[in-house]
């Protein structure tokens, strides 16, 4: 089983020193062509983050368990060919990650931030996928194209994220929001200032978060 992490990995005294070794214990079905591309993104994030903060996940089993493993994750949630805006996508975690897990997908990154931006696009055009990056806030984006699925990731408490993007529910059907163990104080939260009258938001998926007593959390949010 995926969600299974295996005990005698947490055992290891020494890190992993492939990303293969450190996706192993989670049995995770990735094609060997995506495992080539995952490994190029790998390098290309930590060769960028000796300049830029972009992660502090420096090693294999730190970027599997929190990484690919929410990339993995999301990407089962998705349906076939759907358009995603990856909002705030930082150094590509899980942007970029959905665009190799699920070629199918058109994924599009964004982000407020030029200096990342900059370096998503140098990590596209190394994997040579087929996503654009635009630099600004997501609202931007959403007075001007339309999306089935928006995609975030560490951006924000959820009522900052229905308050940033209440005015353009138009433009896209729902939210795709990583969580970890506080997202029901997060809801809360967004219920407490009015935010969700309108919407749904339910947990879609959940699974533990690897050497913790945690789980993370896909939380969906979308109008009624």
């Amino acid at each position: 089983m995926v969600d299974k992490i295996l005990d005698e990995k947490s055992e290891l005294s020494q890190p992993s020193s492939s990303l293969i070794e450190a996706i192993t214990p989670y049995e995770l079905p990735l094609a060997d062509v995506q495992i080539g591309q995952v490994e190029t993104y790998i390098q290309e994030l930590w060769r960028w983050n000796e300049k830029l903060n972009l992660t502090r996940h420096t090693n294999y089993d730190l970027f599997v368990a929190r990484d690919l493993l929410d990339g993995w994750h999301l990407s089962r949630q998705l349906k076939e060919g759907e358009e995603v805006l990856d909002i705030g996508s930082g150094g590509g975690v899980p942007g970029i990650l959905l665009a190799i897990l699920r070629p199918d997908l058109v994924v599009s990154l964004c982000d407020s931030s030029g200096k990342k931006t900059k370096v998503l696009e140098a990590i596209v055009k190394k994997l040579k996928l087929p996503v654009p990056v635009y630099h600004g806030r997501a609202e931007r984006q959403l007075d001007d194209f339309r999306y089935d699925t928006l995609t975030a990731r560490a951006v924000g408490p959820v009522w900052k994220l229905l308050t940033w993007l209440e005015p353009h529910w138009v433009s896209f059907d729902r939210i795709l929001t990583l969580k970890g163990p506080r997202w029901e104080e997060e809801r809360k939260e967004a219920r407490h200032r009015n935010l969700t009258a309108s919407l749904e938001l339910r947990k879609i998926a959940s699974y533990p978060m690897p050497k913790t007593d945690s789980e993370s959390v896909i939380l969906q949010i979308k109008r009624k």
